[in-house]
This record gives structure tokens, C-alpha cells and sequence, in this order.
């Protein structure tokens, strides 16, 4: 599914809304540092050789932790290429709570997630609910609202966000 028009169609979607970092997984500590600004919390990486440990984001966090994070640091269920959009899981490891409530958000993502638009997405999201994944937040870049009349980012959730891409997982 992945491959490098999608992962390309993908980043070109979020342009202007997220920073994008294409990477590997044996670079992956570096791309995540630069995504994050410290403290950061997150929930563990579902990728074989990808972890948080080595950039010091911390995946044991309390809401104490979490009050105090910049950074959230979570897994993407899959990545919408077309929008630049990608599914949050909400489980008990606290992916959602680690995506919203910090002022910048870094979802990871393999290349592999990455679908090419919504059909083939909802598909994706069928077989994850039909296997108990849940329900899945669809987030594409921070959150904005003009309801008051001027654009404004970050009024439910964070100000800035970053995707990694692992292209080899």
C-alpha cells in the first residue's frame, strides 16, 4: 500500500498543516527528536526496531505527566494520503488523551498505513473495527475552528502537529 507516491501524495497534503519527516526505522530516534519538543509523552510504537525510549519521550506517564507534556508522542492506525489525514485509536494506553491534550502532537505512522484515499480508508478502518480496534479519531493537522470569525489553532487540542513516516515498516 505505502510506496513513494503515496507517501509523497501524503506529505504534499499536509503541507501548510503538519511538518512531515520521512524516515527509517534505524534513523527513527533522530526524526522523532526532531519532531518533539521536551517533556513529551507518548503510547508505544506498534513498529518492530521503532521505540520512544531512545528519545526520551516517556510511555509510563499519570495525568500529572501529561499536564506538564509539550509533546505527545502516539501510533496513527493508518494515514489518508489524499488529505494528509491520519486515524487516531482510542484505547486504554492512552493514545487519545496523549494526542489532544498537549500543545503539539507527533503521530507516527508506517508507510505501509498509508492509504491512497477515503474508500480504500474505510476499508482499512472496517477491518480494524471488525477486529476490536474501536473507534478512531480522522485528524488532519492541529486543531482550528472560525466560528468566532478569525481563524484560530488549537482551541481543542494541539496548536502544531508532526507526522514520521517509517517507510521501511
Amino acid at each position: 500500500m505505502g510506496g513513494m507516491d503515496t507517501v509523497g501524495t501524503f506529505a504534499d497534503a499536509l503541507e501548510g498543516q503538519s511538518t512531515v519527516h520521512v524516515t527509517t526505522a534505524s534513523a527513527f530516534p533522530d526524526a522523532l527528536e526532531s519532531a518533539i519538543d521536551p517533556p513529551a509523552v507518548g503510547t508505544p510504537l506498534p513498529y518492530e526496531g521503532v521505540s520512544l525510549a531512545d528519545a526520551g519521550v516517556e510511555t509510563d506517564f499519570d495525568l500529572a505527566a501529561l499536564d506538564a507534556a509539550r509533546t505527545g508522542v502516539t501510533p496513527a492506525g493508518l494515514g489518508i494520503a489524499e488529505y494528509g489525514t491520519v486515524t487516531l485509536v482510542s484505547n486504554e494506553a492512552g493514545t487519545e488523551l496523549a494526542s489532544l491534550y498537549v500543545n503539539r502532537h507527533v503521530a507516527v505512522v508506517a508507510a505501509s498505513d498509508l492509504a491512497p484515499d477515503m474508500p480504500a480508508a474505510y476499508d482499512r478502518i472496517d477491518e480494524g473495527v471488525a477486529a476490536g480496534d474501536g473507534t478512531q479519531i480522522l485528524a488532519t493537522g492541529p486543531s482550528a475552528t472560525a466560528d468566532m470569525g478569525e481563524l484560530i489553532r488549537g482551541v481543542h487540542g494541539p496548536h502544531e502537529t508532526h507526522v514520521v513516516v517509517v517507510e521501511d515498516r
